[in-house]
């Protein structure tokens, strides 16, 4: 993840623009969740969260806090527990699209790994999961 990350990295910004981009093309249900919501700032935040996860990712605890309070968050801007396998499709749509050559199955498993942990943290934290997760072992 960190290795795959680092190459979309440069492109950041246009990176968070194609994920909403791709988010409101496959599921234009989506999009009035995003009616009063600045765009660019939301693109910053996707940015900053997924960069929090790669770089949190030898930091399990401290990620799971996180994420937790994420998805009780979310929940007060509109988010139910079916929108969260759109975005995790979308994310590892645009991760493809971006890293092409470079996404291959082993890239692939280690996102979609990591998009159900975080889907699970922040279930808990968004009150969809009771019983807490155990943190994984720390991630190579």
């Amino acid at each position: 993840m960190e290795t795959s990350f680092e190459k979309i990295k440069p492109r950041s910004a246009e990176f968070a623009a194609s994920f909403y981009e791709n988010l409101f093309a496959a599921y234009p249900e989506a999009k009035p969740l995003f009616a009063n919501t600045d765009m660019e700032n939301q693109q910053k935040k996707l940015l900053n969260s997924i960069v929090l996860v790669v770089e949190s990712l030898r930091h399990p605890e401290a990620l799971a806090k996180v994420l937790r309070d994420l998805g009780a968050r979310h929940v007060n801007y509109g988010t139910l527990k079916q929108h969260y396998p759109l975005v995790g499709k979308t994310i590892l749509k645009t991760l493809k699209q971006y890293l092409q050559e470079d996404w291959n199955p082993e890239v692939k498993t280690a996102w979609v790994y990591a998009l159900g942990q975080i889907t699970r943290f922040m279930f808990e934290g968004a009150g969809y999961i009771k019983t807490p997760t155990p943190l994984p072992k720390q991630v190579e």
